[in-house]
């Protein structure tokens, strides 16, 4: 196999369920992979859908697993959501349907919140409605979005996840999921932050300085981790490790640009 475009990238953007690890178990040769490829002359972001923990929290458990991290090596899904609530909404009266953690990588975000971290609110009317990967969800914030979704507040997501994958085969109801629920009991349809948005890649490309076509996305889903970098333009590596199977990638529309069973391979191809 031709490796040249994977060799030419610079950067190089990791989803971690399922790619570098999957709960607690840390695939082989992931934790090597990260520590080699300072020296291969390659800059590596820790990119996730995951909204339901901070920038913050993913460096504290990156670095118990092992993995070499620092602040400027993770980007999220809910850092991405409070980078463009900011941009595009300035002000905007915000109800948050997400964990505490969540709540405050909003905050930090000079987000204007109208719900504290539990979700309680007395507000009637918000401009904009934020469902995250909940893992605190409780039937008040299904009601309020509900209520705030039908008077015509924009409806915005921090991904479109269906499941998050956990071990021995089992999965949590992730974003995506609770949006359905959402949408069922609405008719609003929301506006997806996370991957597959090529914003994703496109603000790190600028925070960076590196072009897209430059960049490489990592990951064992076709429908976010591989998509992203397809509508970026930027360069695709499905795993499978996670999600995805042989039979589902060769069945996909849009193939990505490499195939590899795991991380493992990827490290041995990067140094051959």
């Amino acid at each position: 196999m031709d490796y040249t475009r994977l060799k030419n990238c610079e950067l190089f953007l990791f989803d971690m369920d399922g790619t570098l690890y999957l709960g607690d178990e840390v695939y082989a040769g992931a934790i090597a992979l990260m520590e080699d490829l300072p020296r291969l002359g390659k800059r590596y972001i820790y990119l996730t859908n995951n909204s339901s923990r901070a920038g913050t929290d993913y460096i504290t458990r990156l670095r118990r697993l092992g993995f070499p991290c620092e602040a400027e090596n993770v980007f999220t899904s809910g850092m991405a959501t409070g980078l463009y609530l900011q941009q595009n909404y300035p002000g905007a009266r915000v109800y948050l349907a997400g964990t505490r953690a969540f709540h405050r990588e909003l905050k930090s975000y000079g987000v204007a919140l109208v719900n504290d971290e539990l979700g309680h609110t007395e507000a009637e009317d918000v401009d904009v409605f934020v469902q995250g990967f909940d893992t605190e969800l409780h039937y008040e914030k299904l009601d309020r979005a509900v209520h705030y979704l039908r008077r015509g507040a924009i409806f915005l997501a921090a991904n479109p996840d269906w499941v998050c994958p956990m071990p021995r085969g089992e999965v949590l109801p992730d974003c995506g999921s609770i949006c359905a629920l959402l949408t069922a009991s609405s008719g609003i349809q929301p506006q997806y932050i996370g991957k597959p948005n090529r914003s994703m890649i496109d603000v790190i490309a600028k925070l960076t300085d590196i072009p897209n076509e430059k960049i490489c996305a990592v990951g064992d889903r076709l429908y976010t981790d591989i998509a992203v970098a397809q509508n970026a333009g930027s360069v695709s590596v499905l795993v499978l490790s996670g999600e995805t199977t042989p039979e589902m990638a060769a069945a996909a529309e849009r193939r990505p640009d490499y195939i590899l069973p795991s991380v493992k391979e990827l490290h041995e191809a990067l140094k051959a």
